[in-house]
């Protein structure tokens, strides 16, 4: 054996025995692929009902949702009816209580008109003997001012 046959040698068995130092991480390595696949085949096997649980939701949410949308589709058209009745009842029924509610306060001041006429044609002097209470026809600023006689029924609606 010569020298180039020893070297030869020599570097086979340094060569093997770096390979035999190599294999032990590559096999480690195989097993964390094994482990990664493992993994993402679970993943795969756990996320696909997730997504099917996630889009029945979605399809029962959007469900309700239409529902909703019904609810307030008949809701808005009860507004839409009742604002239509109120129009209505404040045409038909309205116009002919304002009208009433008017000939009625009419009617009343007209009483009161003549009620207060009539008593002012009544009493020419003070009710009382106490100058404070004026009577009907006189008021209290002419009282005041020393009236000597109240005024006649003519003179003393003048000013309203």
């Amino acid at each position: 054996m010569d020298i180039g046959q020893i070297a030869g040698l020599i570097a086979a068995i340094a060569f093997a025995i770096l390979a035999g130092f190599m294999i032990y991480p590559l096999i480690r390595l195989g097993k964390l692929f094994d482990q990664i696949a493992e993994t993402v085949k679970d993943t795969g096997d756990h996320a696909i009902p997730a997504l099917d649980e996630g889009v029945s939701t979605v399809q029962k949410v959007n469900q309700s949702l239409d529902d909703v949308n019904a609810i307030s589709d008949a809701a808005q058209r009860s507004a839409t009816n009742i604002g239509a009745l109120t129009d209505l009842y404040g045409s038909f029924v309205g116009k002919p209580v304002i009208k009433a509610a008017s000939a009625v306060w009419a009617v009343k001041a007209t009483a009161q008109d003549f009620l207060n006429k009539r008593a002012a044609g009544s009493s020419d002097t003070f009710a009382d003997a106490d100058a404070s209470v004026p009577a009907a026809g006189v008021t209290r600023a002419d009282a005041a001012k020393g009236a000597d006689a109240p005024k006649t029924a003519k003179t003393a609606t003048k000013g309203r």
